[in-house]
């Protein structure tokens, strides 16, 4: 078997199921090195796992060992990492957003693909049991046709979450509670009913908070397909519970709660699978098991092998940036918006 050595770039909180997946990944997946702005932490964290502490990206991308880089920084800090490393041709998996906005999103992916390298994203819900059997239900056609799709979100950050500098405003994360946490319920939604074509929102922040971005938003939306559905995601919603996300059709209907999917059919069948796993939606973010981010992380890497895309490409990547972008147009307007079709493969 070939072994992939990769380098992590970025040390915060979102890097700990990285490091735990890579680790899981053991004897396919090698962590080559860390790279962190902050050199003590980039330390640490090599001694732990015996491996390098870059001292700079640009030693990364002339590590030739180096065949991938997962990048775990905040949006603002993309594009830089995401040219130089394109450039080392070296490939990307990156996490969530891919940028601030739809525009610099697809910036960064047209440099991956003129660079001839994969670019993936990390939207590792799609990879959960129950979210795996419900989109072979959809691919099989067993609810029939979609009638209604309700999404919900009801998550509890702290305000000592939003008062780390820069989080929550669209200078460096590009927005609040749907770019930063309900982006993963969506991206899962639109990769079972296909695109949105138009919505009608409300975005808002509650006296809960003190940031820039909203930490509520509502929404109503018309999928290309004919059907309706609607958004509902806050940070605001103490102490936070599992999202939900279900689908009724003309056969049946489904519901995603966490983990757990539950499936009524109309001939008076049902299934139910998984459970409800932590997902980061109380005041621990990071409250959720690796075995998704393992799972994508493996996905990715075989993708490098083979004549093929990763399974959550970045082009793929952009279907729910456009999305995020016409619900903010939406509330800032006050009326209907329609959604971009680009970003779909």
């Amino acid at each position: 078997m070939t072994v992939t050595r990769v380098a992590l770039i970025g040390l915060g909180m979102a890097s700990k199921p990285h490091l735990e997946a890579l680790k899981q990944l053991s004897g396919k997946v090698e962590l080559a090195g860390v790279y962190n702005r902050s050199q003590p932490r980039a330390l640490e964290v090599a001694e732990e796992y015996g491996v390098t502490a870059y001292d700079s990206i640009d030693a990364v991308a002339a590590d030739e060992s180096v065949a991938a880089v997962v990048l775990v920084t905040p949006p603002d800090q993309r594009e830089l990492l995401v040219k130089t490393f394109a450039a080392a041709g070296k490939h990307i998996l990156s996490e969530k957003p891919i940028e601030r906005s739809s525009e610099q999103a697809t910036a960064l992916v047209e440099t991956c693909e003129a660079a001839g390298v994969k670019f993936g994203v990390v939207f590792q819900h799609r990879f959960r049991v129950g979210a795996e059997r419900l989109t072979s239900i959809m691919r099989e056609g067993l609810l029939g046709e979609i009638a209604s799709v309700r999404v919900q979100v009801p998550w509890w950050r702290e305000q000592s979450y939003y008062d780390v500098p820069g989080r929550g405003s669209y200078a460096r994360d590009g927005g609040g509670v749907l770019i930063s946490q309900a982006i993963h319920v969506m991206d899962l939604m639109l990769s079972l009913t296909g695109p949105a074509s138009a919505v009608q929102a409300m975005c808002a922040t509650t006296p809960l908070h003190t940031l820039e971005a909203e930490d509520f938003a509502a929404a109503c939306v018309r999928f290309a397909s004919g059907a309706v559905g609607s958004i509902v995601a806050t940070t605001a919603a103490y102490p936070g519970g599992a999202e939900t996300l279900s689908i009724d059709g003309t056969r049946g209907s489904a519901t995603l709660e966490a983990g757990r999917l539950m499936v009524h059919y109309r001939d008076g069948s049902s299934e139910e699978l998984g459970e409800t796993t932590g997902t980061g939606g109380g005041a621990d973010p990071m409250a959720f098991p690796c075995d998704w981010h393992r799972d994508l992380i493996e996905d990715f890497v075989d993708s490098l092998h083979t004549d093929s895309q990763p399974r959550i490409s970045g082009r793929e990547g952009l279907r729910v940036h456009h999305l995020i972008d016409a619900l903010v147009a939406s509330s800032r307007q006050g009326r209907l918006v329609d959604v971009a079709a680009e970003g779909a493969d």
